[in-house]
């Protein structure tokens, strides 16, 4: 039997959710629903799950050939949560296959409309929570991440304090990934280590519940989630509701869902060493991580396909849309003209420096822009062609340093992968080749979490063998070579970036005790 791999990456990348639906009396765009607040953002559930019934309906009629699949994995945007309503559990296991599964589980959730990641309405929860455990430097050590508004323990410490019969009737929180593997196993999935580290509860070492943290967060908060497991973990067989609505193999086997960061994480198929940089609307930066050290800055999450080491998130929100500002101010709106610019300069900038911020920045929490010459003196311009030199080694720098915080160490084998719009412009990867002293190589991510959700519904098939995913995965096509550090690269950089760091203390905005991202 030919071995097909399906996957289902909830609440993204699927074109009806860019419509807009009408669920009660909200209108969604774009899959939520931001209130008069417009702190708090939600998704109707049963939008989900009418999601679901509508892509594999449409699989269904164009005679896709379900008995083939052997196993399944998904990926959910991270943080979000769902809330099971008490006896739930048994609409599940006894779905009817004759009825789509919106219409059996419209009675089944505490919660209607699920906080998602884009909320940002628990400041006093975050405040909370870092009190509770001794400081946010203290949480980030326990969980990874400092108190952040999306993440889940305080999105459920607002639903238990704002609604505490809600919270009474929950027999099950589950996060959008768990939530999904839930409607195909037929039970409550449990959640995977990986995408557990994006709630503030998980002890991202021990990798269990971190029992100060649930407790600040809502009592009897671990049985309502159940126990965390390995995110290669196959949760069991399919659903007899998929084997005879769908025509599902019986043998299909469902492997744990992760979260969306996580799982392209696997669909680049990092590797120790490697960073993956995707230069877009924000700029963000996957690392896999040996020996990590949280801070306040950055997120560390359990790796998803190696249990024993760890990735690291960073996201830059000034990213393309700064790049393209300067290239409007400095090159006639022109990215050819951008290029022989940054050409003509020379790498180093003739110690010039500069901080890039038309919005408030993430990493670091800065805002403005800020130019430095050779001497540390503040200016207010530079040349045009020093003007478009400063930003890209600057946001490059940036990221390296932030990184390094992390406790990322550019080793001999690091290769970067680039994905997103500036890693067409080799002149662009040149100087981030350079200010890393590692070749940089370009990928083609398009749908990356669903691709690495289809990798590691494969790996969890062997995992338990100690077979690795890149052993699973080595005949899918290679990263291209794009560009290699310049002789003295690292010798020219590192001076440069020991000045980047300690001027960057200087632009630093007065940091919150609960940011937002």
């Amino acid at each position: 039997m030919r071995i097909t791999f399906i996957l289902i990456k909830i609440f993204q990348n699927l074109n009806f959710w860019t419509w807009r639906f009408l669920f009660g009396t909200q209108k969604t765009q774009g899959g939520a629903y931001v209130h008069s607040d417009r702190l708090t953002v939600t998704s109707p559930v049963l939008m989900w799950v009418k999601a679901l019934d509508m892509i594999l309906e449409k699989m269904k009629s164009s005679g896709f050939n379900f008995t083939q699949v052997r196993a399944l994995s998904g990926a959910g945007q991270q943080h979000g949560s769902v809330y099971w309503k008490k006896g739930s559990i048994q609409t599940l296991k006894n779905a009817s296959p004759e009825l789509p599964l919106h219409q059996l589980l419209k009675a089944c959730f505490a919660v209607s409309n699920s906080p998602i990641w884009m909320d940002s309405s628990t400041a006093s929860q975050c405040s909370n929570l870092e009190k509770a455990v001794g400081g946010a430097q203290r949480l980030a050590a326990i969980t990874g991440s400092r108190a952040y508004e999306r993440f889940t323990g305080n999105q459920i410490a607002k639903i238990y304090s704002q609604n505490p019969e809600v919270y009474a009737q929950t027999e099950r929180i589950s996060l959008v990934s768990s939530f999904a593997a839930s409607l195909f196993l037929g039970a409550y999935a449990p959640i995977d280590y990986s995408d557990g580290s994006g709630m503030n509860l998980l002890q991202i070492w021990e990798k269990v519940w971190s029992a100060s943290c649930l407790d600040a967060c809502a009592p009897g908060l671990e049985e309502k989630l159940g126990s965390p497991v390995p995110s290669h973990s196959v949760l069991g067989s399919i659903s007899p509701y998929y084997i005879q609505r769908y025509g599902f193999s019986p043998d299909c086997k469902v492997v744990a869902f992760t979260g969306d960061n996580p799982a392209s994480l696997a669909g680049m198929r990092l590797q120790e060493g490697d960073i993956a940089i995707s230069l877009g609307t924000s700029d963000t930066l996957f690392l896999w991580i040996q020996e990590p050290t949280p801070a306040l800055e950055g997120h560390i999450l359990c790796n998803p396909v190696d249990s024993q080491t760890f990735m690291a998130l960073l996201c830059f929100k000034n990213g393309s849309l700064m790049r393209e500002r300067i290239r409007d101010d400095c090159a006639s709106g022109s990215w050819d003209e951008f290029s022989k610019a940054l050409s003509s300069t020379v790498a180093g900038n003739n110690g010039n420096l500069g901080f890039y911020f038309d919005v408030m920045e993430i990493t670091p929490e800065a805002v403005g822009i800020h130019r430095f010459n050779s001497d540390n003196q503040k200016v207010s311009d530079f040349p045009k062609e020093v003007e478009i030199r400063a930003l890209i080694e600057g946001q490059f720098m940036a990221k390296r340093i932030h990184a390094e915080k992390l406790g990322y160490k550019v080793m001999p084998r690091t290769r970067i992968l680039a994905t997103g719009g500036a890693s067409h412009n080799k002149k662009i990867l040149q100087v981030l080749s350079d200010v890393f002293n590692a070749p940089v190589y370009t990928i083609d991510t398009a749908n990356s979490a669903c691709l690495g959700s289809a990798y590691r519904a494969i790996h969890g098939l062997v995992a338990e063998t100690n077979v690795s995913l890149a052993d699973v995965v080595k005949l899918a096509p290679e990263p291209r070579l794009a560009v290699t550090p310049t002789t003295g690269a690292e010798e020219l950089y590192r001076p440069l970036l020991k000045r980047y760091a300690e001027l960057e203390q200087k632009v630093i905005y007065n940091p919150t005790s609960c940011p937002v991202k």
